[in-house]
């Protein structure tokens, strides 16, 4: 049996715990649909994390694949040496999108995937598989802030959920059972109460009429 809420027996008591219970009962269906709609979203997210990461490190593995030919082909300290003086400015914005509710980031990045002149370093003293190992390893890094993006989405719909969770469970399991066992309370009070005041008019009734 849940434990009830402190309350006293009267029918004005009585009318403010069903309209509690039904507040109760209207925010638990609300929450419910919000937290399973938050299942699906979060799973959804998580399905495209598991796509864009298997891009990404497909993509990080032809960026350190294209960077070993450039050493072993232009040289170890020309390769570095370029990469030293190379442009590395990105720019990203950061702006807010709300999911449900829920603000996550969208991220907008520009200047990452460059040509050869915007990149800073000499054309003149290097090879094309500078070029070629600098676009490969560009794309890596769009790809990587995109998987950040939605790590960071999916780590704010868990959030989101849990905290949700706990708010459903705190209705379901605590809140309205307790409204409950105080509405069958005051109910079963307020019969004993109209027992006892018909008995007590019964009896009055009785002594009336002996003095009749």
């Amino acid at each position: 049996m849940a434990a009830r809420i402190n309350v006293s027996p009267n029918r004005m008591e009585l009318l403010k715990v069903k309209n509690r219970l039904a507040l109760a009962e209207k925010g638990y269906d609300l929450l419910k649909e919000k937290m399973d709609a938050l299942v699906m979203e979060l799973l959804n997210t998580l399905k495209i994390i598991q796509k864009s990461k298997a891009e990404a490190i497909t993509q990080l593995k032809r960026g350190y694949e294209a960077v070993s030919i450039c050493m072993a082909t232009l040289g170890t300290f020309e390769t570095v040496q370029a990469a030293a003086e190379s442009k590395k400015e990105i720019n990203i914005d950061i702006y807010v999108r709300n999911i449900m509710g829920i603000e996550v980031p969208t991220i907008q990045v520009a200047g990452i995937e460059r040509n050869a002149l915007a990149r800073g370093y000499s054309l003149h003293t290097t090879s094309s598989l500078l070029d070629i190992a600098a676009e490969e390893m560009e794309r890596a890094i769009k790809l990587l802030i995109e998987l950040a993006e939605l790590e960071v989405t999916a780590i704010s719909l868990a959030r989101e959920l849990e905290k949700t969770k706990r708010r459903v469970n705190a209705l379901e399991y605590i809140l309205i059972p307790r409204l409950r066992e105080s509405m069958k309370f005051i109910m079963m009070r307020l019969d004993e109460l109209e027992r006892e005041n018909f008995t007590r008019l019964k009896r009055i009734k009785a002594i009336l009429e002996k003095r009749e």
